[in-house]
């Protein structure tokens, strides 16, 4: 694989229902990377705009399959095309598309774990939720990451075969506890990366944290452990 300086990148965005933001969040985007819009079954426009913005693909998904399913298809779409490193970011703005760079320019890693040191805006129950998540994913798989929620990452080629190739449990929102236990088992190399993260608006919900709790229940007991584990 290139260095990342050399190396193809894509950027992978999950939208649902987005029309309002898309075309900026895409736009600013491909200042510093072709996009892929996973257009999630999507009830207003989202995909018609995205699909009429240069330097953007979109796949267009019939019906809403929450962010597994919009991101494995992203890496898949990766794959196929000869990327080295897909980004995932999301659709609402929450992320900041000038940082596209900085995470192409980190240096090389199988995934670039971004945390949130000081989020703008982000209720008490989100920081407390983030916290107690870290916290708990970390002693599930043994590890010590600042930050094991949020979804703007760089994935390495090797990161997004192992996240494939993996029989996935999560739902929606776990997607990222889970891959991120994917990576690790599977013995891949993960750095991280602080972002500023503005808070816009949230989909979460009692089922959403019930999937989440559900997904590191199966974590604890050794989900990924020994599927991904080199050797």
């Amino acid at each position: 694989m290139d260095g990342p300086g050399r190396a193809k990148t894509l950027v992978v965005i999950p939208a649902y229902n987005e029309a309002e933001n898309i075309a900026e969040v895409v736009t600013r985007a491909t200042r510093h990377a072709p996009v892929l819009v996973v257009n999630d079954g999507s009830k207003d426009r989202t995909g018609e705009i995205a699909a009429a913005l240069p330097n953007t693909a979109v796949i267009n998904h019939a019906r809403n399959t929450h962010i597994p399913g919009a991101i494995l298809d992203g890496f898949k779409y990766a794959l196929a095309h000869g990327y080295d490193y897909a980004i995932t970011m999301d659709a609402g703005m929450s992320h900041d598309p000038q940082l596209i760079a900085s995470l192409i320019g980190q240096p090389d890693a199988d995934l670039i774990l971004s945390y949130r040191p000081q989020p703008k805006n982000v209720p008490l129950y989100r920081r407390v939720l983030s916290r107690t998540g870290a916290v708990m994913v970390n002693a599930a798989i043994g590890a010590r990451y600042k930050d094991v929620t949020s979804g703007y990452r760089r994935y390495s080629r090797r990161a997004m075969e192992a996240v494939v190739r993996a029989p996935m449990v999560c739902k929606s929102f776990d997607f990222h506890l889970e891959a991120l236990a994917v990576v690790h088992h599977a013995g891949l190399t993960v750095r991280e990366f602080p972002i500023t993260y503005v808070f816009s608006n949230s989909s979460l919900t009692r089922k959403v944290v019930g999937q989440a709790f559900r997904t590191w229940l199966r974590l604890v007991m050794g989900l990924h452990r020994k599927s991904t584990a080199r050797g």
